[in-house]
């Protein structure tokens, strides 16, 4: 699959247009379209839309299916812990700061 295609195909699973997407990630409403045309986009731009659509970058670009096929591992995510670098979700949508507090709540027997 093609970048486009993989931004496509989580946008869809997001139910969020194309338009949508680009919006929230900052860039022009036809930014994503150029990108069906074969070109690749800069690696800050797929980081913006990967943070929309709560993915990693690897998985939207092509570029990094092989890598990530090569290097495929379990990530370890401490709950205890609020790293800013990690967006726990449940069925597809981010979960909210609040929520996250009361599920280790929940886990701390509180």
């Amino acid at each position: 699959m093609t970048t486009f295609d993989n931004i496509k195909k989580y946008s869809s699973l997001r139910k969020l247009s194309l338009r949508e997407v680009a919006r929230k990630a900052g860039l022009s409403e036809n930014a994503l379209y150029r990108y069906n045309q074969g070109i690749e986009p800069k690696f800050e731009t797929l980081k913006a839309v990967a943070k929309v659509l709560n993915v990693s970058v690897s998985d939207l670009s092509q570029q990094y299916d092989q890598e990530k096929a090569d290097n495929h591992k379990k990530t370890d995510v401490d709950l205890a812990k609020d790293d800013e670098d990690i967006i726990l979700s449940f069925d597809g949508k981010p979960i909210p700061d609040e929520d996250k507090e009361l599920i280790r709540r929940l886990l701390r027997g509180k």
